[in-house]
């Protein structure tokens, strides 16, 4: 997101029902001192970045699985890796 709106934290406090209504269209990142400290955005986005999060785990994990099975590990060894705290 290299064309991010940007505001400082001071002018985001002093301005935050404005700033409210412009996350609704796209995040904005905050800053402090020049240093980015946060990222304010819509709970749509929100949601929507933490759906695209779930189903790239979810499609990680069943391709770990597929090949660990191919690989030929079974539950019960997986349980016993698993158990293991060495």
């Amino acid at each position: 997101m290299a064309f991010m709106r940007e505001i400082n934290a001071m002018d985001a406090r002093n301005r935050f029902g404005e700033l409210l209504d412009v996350v609704q269209s796209t995040p904005v990142r905050v800053t402090q001192k020049g240093c980015s400290v946060g990222v304010m955005m819509s709970m749509q986005h929100y949601e929507r970045l933490l759906g695209v999060a779930w189903e790239r785990l979810t499609v990680t994990m069943n391709a770990l699985g597929a090949e660990a099975s191919g690989k030929g590990l079974t539950a019960t060894e997986l349980e016993a890796l698993l158990a293991d705290e060495s």
